[in-house]
């Protein structure tokens, strides 16, 4: 009878309490595992956006600032300026160009790069009017081509010095930039350095004397 009755009894408490806790660990620990692959969902995510906005970025630039014309104003320009349509600061940057065709808008236009207030990276622009028409760029539209920037750095290459230098403001007055680097810091960190080759439309550039097959 004691061994019958030893082998009908349920548990006692303390087995109950040691397979609660047990209980808790597995669940605590299935909501850690959770967490942290919503997490890594989340910075997942957040990584294919940064690279998806610096691929949109990075091609729309390039296409813009690979077609920049040469072409220079016919308004009277003060001693030591440059008669070019072309402003580089360590800010911002303008230039004359052509819009390419499928973004809606076609033919050549003013550009300006800049960073707008509230952390919005901008290009202003508005067809181009005449060698003799200054930009006004209250009457420019503006795309906005990326928020959430802390900060932008632009620099300048002058390739015709030896060896070919980096400056902060374009003040070289008889000639375009080879090329332009463009520094974008956002709160999540720096993007890589976007070097962008300026490419001279062949019609604008003055060195030009005829057609051009195949040129680069």
């Amino acid at each position: 009878m004691i061994s019958r009755h030893a082998s009908s009894r349920g548990f006692t408490l303390v087995e109950l309490l040691i397979v609660l806790v047990l209980l808790s660990l597995i669940v605590l620990a299935m909501a850690s595992a959770l967490r942290t692959a919503s997490q890594t969902e989340e910075r997942v995510d957040a990584r294919l956006q940064h690279m998806d906005d610096l691929r949109t970025v990075n091609g729309f630039l390039r296409t813009v600032l690979g077609r920049v014309s040469a072409q220079k104003t016919s308004l009277a320009v003060p001693v030591g300026s440059s008669p070019y349509y072309f402003v580089g600061t360590p800010a911002a940057m303008a230039w004359v160009g052509v819009m390419p065709a499928r973004y809606g808008a076609g033919g050549r236009y003013h550009f300006r790069l800049s960073l707008a207030d509230g952390g919005a990276l901008v290009l202003q622009y508005l067809p181009w009017s005449g060698s003799g028409v200054p930009p006004d760029w209250n009457a420019a539209q503006t795309n906005t081509l990326l928020t959430g920037v802390t900060g932008l750095a632009l620099q300048y290459e002058d390739a015709a010095a030896e060896p070919p230098a980096w400056m902060q403001e374009w003040s070289v007055i008889d000639g375009l930039p080879s090329r332009v680097m463009i520094s974008v810091k956002t709160a999540a960190g720096p993007w890589p350095d976007l070097v962008v080759a300026l490419r001279v439309l062949p019609a604008s550039d003055p060195r030009s004397s005829g057609a051009v097959f195949g040129g680069s």
